[in-house]
């Protein structure tokens, strides 16, 4: 069955070929041109109308269109040359479809002056401007009469730049002289207000060269297209990807809060201010209901078109109160976005209480201001405000959702950034309760440190200390736990506390590392029972230094070995067995003992000072022996070099300990030994003896109390030690110490005598003569050691 269309049937010559190549449709303007009736034709194939003297049957198309020549048969036997136009119709079921075949029978050629070619080009919707060889304005249609908002006879004979009198202006005349030379048409977009628009629109401006019948360019057509929707959209859709590239680059809220004002300027404002509420003291968030007016915001970020950002009142990190009615408060307290345009009073009435604003708003010419509430998970975080003043165009709802999308971008970014700061300060404050605040001062050596917490990873394990041992020994000891955080932070205190504590029975390094080994792997397993990862690790460093001998003994459990700097020499490392990290269990640790020069520098470290991206260990451990080699007398500024020298600008990636010590020598004058017989009486003689060395030292003041201590600890020994018995004085400015040693590895312990008790009282005694006492077992047997304080007795 054939179509019927609602236009003149006549006008073309129709027709319709079914897949067999059978005529299916034919139309009153085919039965005119061909002379055949659709009675006489349809049903027949459609190779029966081509002339029997013409071409060749055309062929089944290539593609779902097809035109060309043909010579087709008239009913009275001529041969009529019809140019034909075929389209290929697929059938709605999926079946078999047909091809359409069209010719038109008229040519609807019109005259030049035909009123209906006048009346389009004048009222064509695509707004068009000819110009000549000189680009002077010729002719406007009405579309693009209405875009100047100009009267046409006024400025028929002007330029484009002299008509718009905008930098852009003088851009396109530049791209209309590149067209008018060249003879080959472009493309321009540009972005403008025009003399009759209210706002800038986007416009898409098609040049195209007017020639001649000889072909020579006589002028310039300017055809404008309006794409203001398509270009705002893109324009939206780079905004949003770019603030989710640009925003969140970092875990710190005030970079974050810059990267949004960055952002937003000047794609979608002329200056941006970005203020936050403070974090409540409690720790706890602002939720909407808890706000009241009025509300003080800190200044976190601004930008602006101009350097500078004169348009500022406030200053980065300043706090100002906002009043219930301004434009901050009232979009917080409303929990919305709002938007103040002038010529209205709003904004002025919204900024009435500030003159210093009210004033920059005359002075720069602000007419729109927009304010976003700054919000993540529920909470309230801050505001953004949004001011124009360059660009014309006010604010749009279109703009509103905008600013709302990127700035909850921003908000999430700036929520991860604010936790983040919060437990990282959480565990920063844990961390420093936990390390030493102050060096002890002893007189084996002099020592200084330096912690800081890493950059952006938060703060890890990072610990070191320096612990006071019995015969004026030293440890020092420096260690890392695997991993970041407050959990990170907690191992390290467990382990440092540990550290002490086995310091304190005075075990070997390499004794003292075996035993911490196994508490981390208890505290490995305790973690993997509460569903952690069950994985705890940790690296230690342990070294014992005795002034007395000058002897330095070190063990590590997978820490980079300290660097030494000996009087006169150059730094190096110290060459010690590797040993295994925390946590592995039942793998060995060994000592490495070495004779120290008074004045020897020790560097002890973490991985965090030698480790970075920009350069490997060796390079790292190189630089670290340069800036030792500067050493000149101060071990503060000494650290404080080291850390100028290795860490970058911003920051180390890891949390970084150094400890610096200087060894000091205790004189052969400030030692004293005697071995001791087995014989109880001869325990006066000594106690004599010991009263004249005192007398030598001119601590004649302490000898009562020391001959006493030592009349105790000697009977000791010789009624319950093994023979050789030892006793040893060692006196510096500030403490005495009396040591017995014997070959018995039976430890003593205080206790308190009964009343008819002949012993028992020995120790309890010594214990409240003396600042403090203990035992420490040796190679041989044991040591007992008490020590007084001169500073008291003097």
């Amino acid at each position: 069955m054939s179509p019927v269309y609602p236009f003149d049937d006549a006008a073309t010559a129709r027709a319709v070929v079914d897949a067999r190549g059978a005529l299916t449709g034919w139309n009153e303007g085919a039965r005119q041109l061909l002379g055949w009736s659709a009675a006489e034709v349809l049903g027949r194939p459609a190779t029966f109308l081509l002339a029997a003297d013409g071409s060749d049957e055309p062929g089944r198309p290539a593609e779902d269109i097809w035109h060309g020549t043909l010579a087709l048969r008239h009913r009275d036997g001529r041969t009529i040359s019809s140019w034909l136009l075929a389209h290929y119709r697929p059938a709605p079921d999926g079946g078999r479809g047909d091809w359409l075949l069209v010719t038109p029978l008229e040519d609807g050629s019109r005259p030049a002056d035909d009123p209906l070619m006048r009346a389009a080009l004048a009222q064509a919707p695509c707004a068009t401007a000819v110009y000549d060889d000189r680009l002077r304005l010729v002719g406007v249609n009405d579309a693009m009469a209405t875009v100047i908002g100009l009267p046409l006879e006024r400025i028929r004979g002007l330029r484009i730049a002299e008509i718009g009198g905008r930098e852009r202006s003088a851009e396109l005349e530049q791209h209309m002289l590149d067209v008018l030379t060249s003879g080959r048409a472009k493309d321009v977009q540009t972005y403008l207000r025009t003399g009759g628009e209210d706002h800038a629109h986007a416009w898409l401006a098609r040049l195209a060269p007017l020639k001649d019948a000889e072909g020579r360019v006589r002028g310039v057509c300017l055809a404008a297209h309006d794409f203001t929707a398509q270009y705002l959209a893109r324009e939206r859709l780079q905004l949003v990807n770019e603030a989710s590239v640009r925003i969140g680059t970092t875990l710190d809220v005030t970079r974050t809060a810059q990267e949004l004002a960055d952002v937003c300027v000047p794609a979608l404002a002329d200056f941006v201010s970005v203020d936050l509420l403070d974090p409540p003291q409690h720790g706890g968030d602002h939720r909407q209901a808890e706000l009241t007016a009025p509300l003080s915001l800190r200044r976190a970020a601004h930008r602006s078109i101009i350097p500078g950002s004169p348009e500022a009142v406030a200053k980065p990190g300043q706090l100002d109160e906002y009043p219930a009615f301004s434009p901050q408060a009232d979009s917080l307290l409303a929990g919305r976005t709002i938007v103040a345009t002038l010529p209205s009073d709003d904004l002025e009435r919204r900024l009435a209480w500030d003159k210093a604003r009210l004033n920059r708003v005359k002075e720069f010419g602000i007419h729109s201001m927009m304010s976003v509430p700054i919000t993540a998970r529920g909470t309230t975080l801050g505001v953004a405000v949004l001011t124009r003043y360059r660009r014309p165009d006010p604010f749009t709802a279109d703009d509103a959702l905008l600013a709302e999308e990127v700035t909850a971008r921003a908000a999430v970014c700036i929520d991860n950034a604010r936790r983040f700061s919060r437990e990282r300060d959480t565990a920063l404050a844990l961390q420093r309760s936990l390390l030493p605040r102050n060096l002890p001062r002893t007189a084996a050596l002099e020592a200084a440190s330096r912690y800081l917490p890493a950059a952006r990873a938060g703060v890890g394990g990072d610990w070191f200390d320096v612990i006071p041992l019995s015969g004026m020994r030293v440890a020092m000891v420096v260690g890392d736990v695997v991993g970041h955080g407050i959990q990170a932070s907690a191992t390290m205190g467990r382990l440092r506390t540990a550290v002490r504590t086995l310091a304190d029975i005075d075990l070997a390094p390499d004794e003292l590392l075996t035993h911490l080994d196994d508490l981390v792997v208890r505290l490995s397993a305790e973690a993997g029972s509460e569903g952690g990862p069950g994985e705890v690790g940790a690296t230690c460093l342990y070294a014992v230094y005795d002034p007395v001998s000058r002897r330095c003994t070190l063990a590590r459990a997978g820490h980079p070995p300290p660097v030494m700097l000996t009087p006169g020499g150059t730094p190096r490392q110290v060459r010690l067995p590797a040993g295994p990290p925390l946590g592995l269990g039942g793998l060995p640790f060994e000592s490495t003992e070495l004779d120290l020069a008074e004045g020897t520098v020790l560097a002890f470290y973490t991985d965090g000072l030698i480790e970075s991206r920009e350069r490997d260990i060796d390079a790292g451990h190189r630089m670290l022996c340069d800036a030792l080699a500067a050493y000149a007398d101060s071990l503060d500024e000494t650290c404080d070099r080291i850390l100028h020298t290795l860490l970058p600008p911003g920051g180390a990636a890891d949390d970084v300990a150094l400890l610096l010590a200087r060894t000091q020598g205790l004189p052969a004058s400030h030692v004293t030994t005697w071995d001791i017989p087995a014989d109880p009486a001869l325990v006066g003689p000594i106690r004599k003896q010991v009263g004249e060395q005192l007398d030598v030292w001119d601590l004649s003041e302490a000898s009562f109390t020391t001959e006493l201590v030592v009349s105790e600890l000697v009977t000791n020994a010789i009624r319950y030690g093994s023979h050789p018995i030892r006793l040893r004085l060692i006196h510096d400015a500030a403490t005495l110490i009396c040591e017995v040693s014997d070959s018995s590895h039976t430890a003593p312990h205080l206790r308190r005598a009964r009343t008819f008790d002949e012993g028992g009282r020995g120790l309890l005694l010594v214990a409240q003569l003396t600042e403090r006492w203990g035992s420490r077992h040796t190679p041989d047997g044991k040591t007992i050691w008490a020590e007084l304080s001169m500073t008291d007795e003097m």
